[in-house]
């Protein structure tokens, strides 16, 4: 009785963390997406501002 309890934790266990990793997946795959669609149609300038802008927040010299 005591092994059909410890398989039936394991399962359950594994169940939730692949559906917890399943979740991270859509939602990076989700941002990724959000991100690829936000730079397709932003102008070129406005992407060369952030990316500077960026460079300097981060102290790093780029002139």
């Amino acid at each position: 009785m005591r092994d059909q309890d410890m398989s039936t934790k394991t399962i359950r266990t594994t169940a939730v963390q692949a559906d917890t990793r399943l979740g991270a997946i859509f939602a990076v795959l989700a941002f990724g997406a959000v991100l690829l669609f936000a730079a397709g149609y932003a102008q070129a300038t406005v992407l060369h501002d952030a990316a500077h802008d960026q460079r300097h927040a981060m102290a790093f010299p780029c002139h």
